[in-house]
């Protein structure tokens, strides 16, 4: 199956979690990652606004506000396919853009440079027990990421980790991803 392909039949399956379930393991999701020592240490920690039915990180970003940790966003720009990370604080500094998702109003907020962020959150739809992943399909974060050279997590249900994902040379794997079973490091296979 390619990669669009297996991106389709995930999001199909997310779509028919439970509410209450998602919530649930979303927010074991999100203890997992605040009892991640590299998210401890983070002063700035890059996330996405998630849209149903990802992980959803709206407590991640609460966490974040409430313990004085700095959030950056990202903001897309759809004519070039650069992404960007700003500052937010405040929900009221995002707008909501194509396919509704949510991003800093540029306005409201300051960009900051890749080396300036601690941790950074990828977003994916499938992720292999080597960090490969499948994301939504823009390729934002795989062109940001040959950028970006601190730690990264991902957020996923232990139902989005699969035994591998087709892998192309600009792929890059991310570090860790949290589950609502726990943490795992790259080339840890969770069963």
């Amino acid at each position: 199956m390619d990669k669009a392909s297996q991106r389709k039949e995930m999001i199909r399956l997310l779509k028919n979690m439970d509410a209450k379930e998602h919530k649930q393991k979303s927010d074991a999701i999100i203890d997992f990652l605040l009892d991640d020592p590299v998210f401890k240490e983070a002063a700035v920690i890059g996330t996405t606004i998630s849209a149903y039915p990802e992980v959803d990180t709206r407590r991640l970003l609460e966490k974040c506000w409430e313990s004085g940790k700095k959030t950056a966003v990202p903001k897309c720009d759809p004519v070039t396919k650069v992404m960007t990370f700003r500052l937010v604080d405040d929900p009221v500094q995002l707008e909501t853009v194509y396919m509704k998702l949510k991003e800093p109003i540029v306005e409201l907020t300051e960009e900051v440079a890749p080396e300036q962020i601690d941790l950074l959150i990828v977003p994916g739809v499938l992720f292999s027990a080597d960090g490969y992943r499948i994301g939504f399909g823009g390729g934002y974060y795989d062109r940001y990421l040959t950028r970006y050279n601190g730690p990264t997590r991902s957020l996923a249900f232990a139902s989005q980790l699969v035994d591998a994902v087709p892998v192309e040379a600009h792929d890059l794997p991310v570090e860790r991803i949290c589950t609502e079973n726990g943490c795992l490091d790259k080339g840890q296979v969770e069963r």
